[in-house]
């Protein structure tokens, strides 16, 4: 299946591929032709959504011919991750739904033999009284006293309804994996899951220029033995997926799209296991331009941009093997994260230290474009 069928002819959709002998390489979409726009001016996606002119560069930016979506289908063509030297920050517990995910697997100490018993019991004190929460407004601070007297009160539940949005570095700049990757989990998890989410394009003035979609592999067992592993659970090699494209914003798409987006998500076992799950973005807690103000500003800066990760509602329990386990990954099992303006992100799952290892940073993307003449 290709990434995206493009289904708005007039979307700009924008993103990177690496050409065998030349290296990695910005690129348009032009129906289903992939145009290379790499030059001294645009070295990099960084370089490109900081131009005051992003739209119009864009599109008018001619390239050159390089292959159609076809072949990155085939696998002619490989696509990587539509950011380079961005930083990768992710937001967590911005839906009500996950939140409460989040305190069971607190409470059961990343034991998923426990969640089951309680989930119910968190339930049974919870109920719907998250939903349509503001986030530290006067009545979550009294559903958090309601739930200290309860002795229900987490970590996840303070980031969720507080004041406070819980922002956190994913991965290192150049990290990402992209459409059609193997895409890893730390060998020592047993309990984990997928997570499907839109990702922002901000720029380093904290402007948003454009959104495409992620998976935020998590590792529940591991982030419920304690929220302090949260970077082991969270950044490994291979455990983050961006693409296939950046959709740029303008007149035909921008950030009421995304407060709209509805995702859907697909997981095919080698098994014979299939896993459906579908995240509706007007369930988020935060607003996304609230987030992008939480994470830049004078306390700090991104002069490369970011990349914004916005939390999901997605948090599975369908049993996969025992009765009240839940579900967690195998081997194999096929990804699939789609939103009809944002395409398709597809990857396969291998433990992180099956995948290829990341070996090409920052500083080899840097003396690559000099060899190039690019910088």
């Amino acid at each position: 299946m290709l990434p995206t069928s493009n289904p708005d002819p007039d979307a700009l959709l924008i993103g990177r591929v690496w050409r065998e002998g030349l290296g990695p390489s910005v690129v348009r979409v032009a129906g289903s032709a992939l145009m290379d726009i790499t030059s001294r001016q645009v070295p990099t996606v960084s370089a490109l959504l900081e131009r005051d002119d992003l739209v119009d560069y864009v599109r008018g930016a001619a390239g050159e011919l390089i292959g159609s979506l076809d072949d990155v289908a085939s696998g002619t063509l490989k696509l990587l991750a539509p950011c380079d030297l961005q930083a990768v920050k992710a937001s967590g517990v911005t839906f009500a739904e996950s939140m409460v995910e989040r305190v069971i697997e607190e409470q059961a100490a990343g034991d998923a033999d426990r969640a089951d018993e309680i989930r119910k019991k968190v339930q049974s004190v919870i109920g719907d009284s998250l939903s349509g929460i503001e986030p530290g407004s006067e009545k979550a601070m009294e559903v958090k006293r309601v739930l200290q007297a309860e002795g229900l009160w987490s970590a996840y539940l303070e980031v969720g309804i507080g004041p406070d949005a819980e922002v956190f570095t994913k991965c290192q700049p150049m990290a990402s994996v992209g459409w059609g990757d193997l895409i890893g989990l730390h060998p020592i998890s047993t309990w984990n899951n997928p997570e499907p989410e839109i990702v922002l394009a901000v720029t380093s003035t904290g402007k948003i220029v454009g959104a495409t979609l992620g998976n935020d592999v998590n590792l529940r067992d591991v982030e419920g033995r304690s929220a302090l592993l949260l970077g082991k659970a969270k950044d490994n090699n291979a455990s983050c997926s961006i693409g296939p494209f950046l959709r740029l914003f303008d007149d035909s798409f921008g950030i009421d799209d995304v407060e709209n987006a509805e995702l859907t998500l697909t997981v095919e076992g080698e098994d014979g296991f299939t896993l459906n799950g579908h995240s509706s973005m007007t369930k988020i807690s935060r607003r996304p331009a609230d987030i992008v103000k939480q994470t830049i500003g004078q306390h700090h800066q991104y002069p490369d941009g970011f990349m914004l990760f916005l939390g999901t509602l997605f948090a599975p329990i369908q049993d996969r093997d025992k009765p009240g386990q839940g579900f967690t990954h195998k081997m194999g099992d096929v990804v699939r994260i789609e939103e009809a303006k944002l395409g398709q992100l597809k990857n396969t799952v291998r433990l992180s230290t099956e995948c290829p290892p990341w070996e090409f940073g920052a500083g080899a993307l840097m003396r690559n474009l000099g060899q190039r003449g690019l910088l």
